[in-house]
């Protein structure tokens, strides 16, 4: 069984950069670029303490 590991912001930053570089790629004209920037959105660590203060 292959094992996943969560898109964090370097990978999805590498993606975009791929399909910026080919605007024709598979990977840029399916939309994947976005897709793993969301991902990563998705994944990042969310701290309990961290609290907007005003």
């Amino acid at each position: 069984m292959a094992r996943s590991t969560p898109m964090d912001h370097e990978s999805a930053d590498r993606i975009s950069a791929a399909a910026d570089r080919d605007p024709d790629s598979p990977t840029a004209a399916s939309g994947f670029d976005n897709r793993a920037q969301n991902a990563a959105d998705r994944n990042d660590a969310q701290d309990p303490y961290d609290y907007d203060i005003e």
